[in-house]
């Protein structure tokens, strides 16, 4: 096993620097020919050496995953190509190579792993499947010795249990455990640079935390150079030795992390920077409001879903996604759920806006959400509207942004053809969209675009109450600050009441005005965002508050957390016992304590 660079002692003299494991030079990428060829890249130059984080950072559509693809060979055909500089790995240049040299050099001296690891695993193949093929298609051993290796691969990642998660399919694993199968993969050969193109975007923020910890042990006992693309600079801040920062396919500019994050010479780095939400930087003023009376009132919801099994598909047990929560969202406020996926956030969400079957009690406006006719059921969906995640998910591609946000108007019935007309003009002035982006369709807005667009779309019925569903979690964070300071705006002036579910606990702390922790389908932890924030009381909230990464290399934490497993299952049999989970409201209200 390949041990990392040892540091030369003091001498008076400074040890020369080890040659670069990867120099890549002069780098552009183009798409088209002749005069429609478009740069895509340009002339992007940097070097990593064994044992060193080289950190890629930007917006969505800097080239940053571009840049990875083509060091990869990986570039799309037709599309983009290589169109000037070189790659070097070694003393090769991976630009001359031909796709059969590449293969060899694929996974063997250079690895990759993916954002999203259930599109990067095949579901019909067991996880020790798949990973042994990626030891065999590079080393001439027999089936079991290459087993073997995988499985030593998987313990090297410390997933518990690794010889049973070898006969397991993906779908079987959490997101955190997929990405440590695929980092496993990509190390098991020991290669000299692995690149980790957003690894962590899509996990939960302790999750996240232990990903890095494992992406940094490796490294370290390895020498691996390691080329982590990101849009988080708190990422940067605690991972990286050097970062370079990229825009519209240019790098912007390079240094030590240190230096770059105390002295940046770029504006747009400096405004980079800027955007990043921070823990600890005390919110609006504003956050700290008395409570108002509330918009909607939530007693003992209750979501269940059986599982069925056998010859007749009989339910043998039930998933409870939540286990009898109780809040309320005052008028005018924002009330944030947090926790990690799994926990509830979400079905919660759908269950008050009335998309799944639930037990308990809904009111919204002081009106039963229960037994209700079909009128009066459209009427209350007035009331309550919802942002998700995906807007590019949430909008009908064939459809016109400007009917995109007039449709709820037409469904309800409500105004003349040109009310509704104007009613959406002053809509997308409102969220800093101009008029004439009502012809346009949803492919021709950017993510943040699209966005704002869902929340036009959310107040054309002037509702009481926004249940916005990690509606920033996939924006960049230039983009996300704009988004956040809108959704603020658009509360001090209408009066609207957000259902704000996050995992990320530094744009919470900085949009709350009451925060309710969740875990395993229960509120575990509920008050105000100073309370929540300044003297946490669970040790689950004081584990997510500390997994946020701090962007500020001085603050770099000395380790991660270390990896205890999954979270319990929420699967019970009809006989079985809740878990005994300690409720605690430390901002009074209804919230009494049990378990």
């Amino acid at each position: 096993m390949m041990l990392a660079p040892a540091h030369a002692k003091e001498t008076g003299a400074t040890a020369p620097a080890p040659p670069p494991v990867l120099s890549v030079s002069n780098l552009s990428i183009a798409v088209g020919d002749g005069a429609k060829r478009r740069a895509l890249v340009s002339d992007l130059s940097f070097e990593l050496r064994s044992g060193e984080t080289l950190c890629i950072a930007g917006e969505s559509g800097s080239g940053k995953s571009l840049t990875s693809l083509a060091i990869m060979g990986l570039l799309p055909t037709p599309g983009p190509v290589v169109s000037g500089g070189s790659i070097r790995l070694g003393s090769d240049d991976l630009t001359t190579l031909s796709e059969r040299e590449m293969r060899r050099v694929r996974g063997d001296r250079i690895a990759m792993i993916f954002q999203e690891p259930m599109t990067s695993l095949n579901p019909v193949l067991t996880v020790g499947r798949q990973v042994t093929e990626a030891i065999e298609a590079h080393r001439p051993i027999g089936r079991g010795e290459a087993r073997r290796l995988a499985l030593e691969a998987l313990q090297a990642v410390r997933i518990p249990e690794a010889e049973r998660r070898m006969r397991q399919y993906p779908h079987e694993l959490s997101g955190g455990m997929r990405q440590r199968v695929m980092i496993a993969m990509a190390l098991a050969l020991e290669p000299d640079v692995l690149i980790a193109d957003e690894p962590t975007t899509a996990l939960d923020v302790t999750i996240q935390a232990q990903v890095l910890g494992l992406l940094k042990e490796i490294q370290e006992v390895r020498g691996t150079g390691l080329i982590l693309i990101t849009h988080d600079m708190g990422v940067v801040a605690e991972m990286g030795t050097r970062v370079v920062v990229m825009r519209e396919g240019r790098q912007v500019e390079e240094g030590p992390v240190a230096s770059l994050f105390a002295q940046p010479r770029e504006d747009y780095t400096r405004a980079l920077l800027a955007a990043v939400p921070r823990m600890g930087t005390g919110g609006d003023p504003s956050l700290e409001r008395t409570a108002t009376p509330p918009v909607a009132e939530i007693r003992d919801l209750t979501v269940r879903f059986p599982i069925k099994g056998g010859l007749f598909g009989r339910p043998v047990a039930e998933v409870h996604a939540v286990a009898g929560i109780s809040f309320d969202v005052p008028g005018g406020q924002t009330l944030s759920l947090v926790g990690e996926s799994g926990c509830g956030k979400s079905t919660t969400a759908k269950a008050i806006a009335g998309l799944v079957s639930y037990g308990g009690h809904l009111s919204v406006a002081g009106r039963p959400a229960q037994g209700l006719s079909v009128v009066d059921r459209k009427a209350l969906r007035r009331d309550v509207q919802m942002i998700f995640q995906d807007p590019f998910a949430s909008l009908d591609p064939r459809m016109r942004a400007g009917d995109l946000v007039a449709e709820p108007l037409v469904i309800h019935g409500i105004g003349t053809p040109n009310e509704r007309q104007e009613r959406v003009a002053a809509l997308f002035e409102r969220v800093g969209l101009q008029p004439d982006a009502m012809r346009r369709y949803p492919h021709q807005f950017s993510g943040g675009q699209r966005q704002r667009i869902c929340i036009a779309r959310a107040l054309a019925l002037r509702p009481k109450l926004i249940i916005a569903d990690e509606s920033v979690s996939a924006l960049d964070v230039s983009v996300q600050k704009r988004v956040l300071e809108l959704l603020k705006e658009l509360q001090s002036e209408f009066g609207i009441a957000y259902l704000f579910i996050s995992h990320d606990m530094a744009v919470v702390e900085n949009i709350s005005h009451r925060v309710a922790v969740m875990y395993l389908g229960q509120i575990v932890e509920m008050g105000t965002r100073a309370q929540i924030f300044g003297n946490p009381h669970h040790p689950y909230t004081r584990r997510l508050i500390e997994a946020v990464p701090v962007p500020d290399p001085a603050r770099r934490r000395a380790s991660f957390p270390r990896l205890v497993g999954d979270i319990p299952s929420a699967i019970r049999k009809p006989n079985d016992p809740p878990p005994r989970l300690s409720l605690l409201d430390i901002g009074g209200g209804h919230l009494a304590a049990a378990g």
